[in-house]
């Protein structure tokens, strides 16, 4: 006769109960539940590029799977075309140098960077300001690696950007890592030189190091930069970016960060103990992603110019507000004043009319009165989501 199983006296590890699972993980399972029940719930919540990467791409994808022979284990630094990639791109673009030698780190994704940077720098209590609203694994991860949290505020009259008079009051002695996000996810604020110029200074002022998240500077937008071209960047700051976006390559999980050799250096002691190096098919062909020209960019953008004018519209009839000089593949808009939460009115919209929006909250507490609505499905799908809302 078998056993009655038992369930044993185990608990997780302290930093499990931490972090609540991510707030998308659990959404989507309830969208995909809505779905089978044969809702057809429109997804304008999450940023996954819908559009497909250059044919150039996926060409050279498919030759080198081809190949016998490119199959096996990657180096955990990928490999010297990939890095040369990426180098040449940071030039062209940014008119930034890197040594593809040592100043450059492949990722798969940037999301895992997050983490390997706070494994390679925090140790448990150490000081780490995140930005309040801000993309929520700054937090989870900070947490996981057993850091201390200290969020600063970053305020709409303020065009989104850290105040600085506020940082500098603030007791920095145990600050470690400053997490950034230029062009801002969820607000859509867009990086300037002079923004750089401040970080930079305040990084190297308290010897804290400043981590930008830079994944959406060619999204609607005429003039990516990064926080590497400020004079003196490197020593302090790490910059991470992304192929998801710019490239639509989302699910491929190609990305890197720069930096310094010596950071770079002990972020990939990290890294070469928990993951391996990419599939080398998938590094050709984001080598080929990263020649694209000019006119790449621009169509993609003016793909995503006609839908920001239809989730404006969507804004418009929730009774939202929004800046117009945003950049990104999202809108972000303030709720009504008289309005009950963003959680409301998202799941007032979700339930009343089949269509996901991201509350503003999952961001932060400065993110309560706002809500986020995603650019990646077609103009034909947004226009749906609008009349579905005009009707509810």
């Amino acid at each position: 006769m078998q056993k009655e199983n038992k369930v044993c006296n185990i608990t997780p590890a302290a930093r499990v109960n931490a972090v609540q699972e991510y707030y998308f993980s659990k959404k989507l399972k309830e969208v995909a539940e809505m779905n089978a029940a044969g809702k057809n719930v429109i997804n304008l919540g999450v940023g996954s590029p819908d559009l497909p990467p250059s044919e150039k791409t996926i060409e050279a994808l498919c030759e080198h799977a081809h190949n016998a022979n490119e199959h096996g284990y990657q180096p955990y630094v990928g490999i010297p075309e990939l890095r040369k990639g990426f180098a040449g791109w940071y030039k062209k673009w940014y008119n930034v140098d890197l040594d593809p030698k040592t100043e450059i780190q492949p990722l798969i994704g940037s999301k895992e960077g997050i983490l390997h940077i706070s494994l390679a720098f925090l140790n448990p209590g150490d000081g780490v300001l995140i930005p309040n609203p801000g993309y929520p694994t700054y937090s989870s991860v900070s947490k996981l690696v057993e850091a201390t949290l200290i969020p600063y505020e970053l305020k709409e009259e303020l065009g989104w950007q850290p105040d600085f008079e506020e940082l500098e009051k603030m007791d920095l002695s145990n600050v470690k890592l400053m997490w950034t996000n230029y062009p801002n996810m969820p607000t859509g604020a867009n990086a300037t030189t002079e923004l750089y110029e401040k970080l930079v200074a305040f990084g190297q002022k308290h010897g804290i190091i400043i981590c930008n998240d830079n994944p959406y500077s060619f999204i609607l937008n005429d003039h990516p930069i990064s926080i590497l071209s400020i004079p003196g960047a490197k020593d302090i700051c790490i910059e991470l970016n992304s192929m998801s976006k710019a490239h639509n390559m989302p699910g491929w999980r190609m990305a890197m960060l720069a930096s310094n050799a010596q950071f770079v250096k002990w972020i990939l002691k990290v890294k070469s103990n928990i993951d391996s190096g990419q599939f080398k098919p998938m590094q050709y062909a984001a080598v080929e992603a990263l020649k694209a020209p000019k006119e790449w960019y621009d169509n993609m953008n003016r793909t995503y110019g006609s839908r920001r004018d239809l989730a404006g519209q969507i804004m418009h009839t929730l009774g939202c507000t929004f800046d117009e000089k945003q950049v990104g593949m999202f809108l972000w808009g303030r709720i009504p004043d008289d309005a009950e939460s963003s959680e409301a009115i998202a799941n007032k919209v979700l339930y009343g009319a089949n269509v996901f929006l991201t509350p503003g909250f999952i961001f932060g507490s400065r993110g309560e009165r706002y809500i986020r609505i995603s650019l990646c499905c077609k103009n034909e799908t947004l226009e749906e989501a609008l009349n579905r809302i005009k009707n509810l």
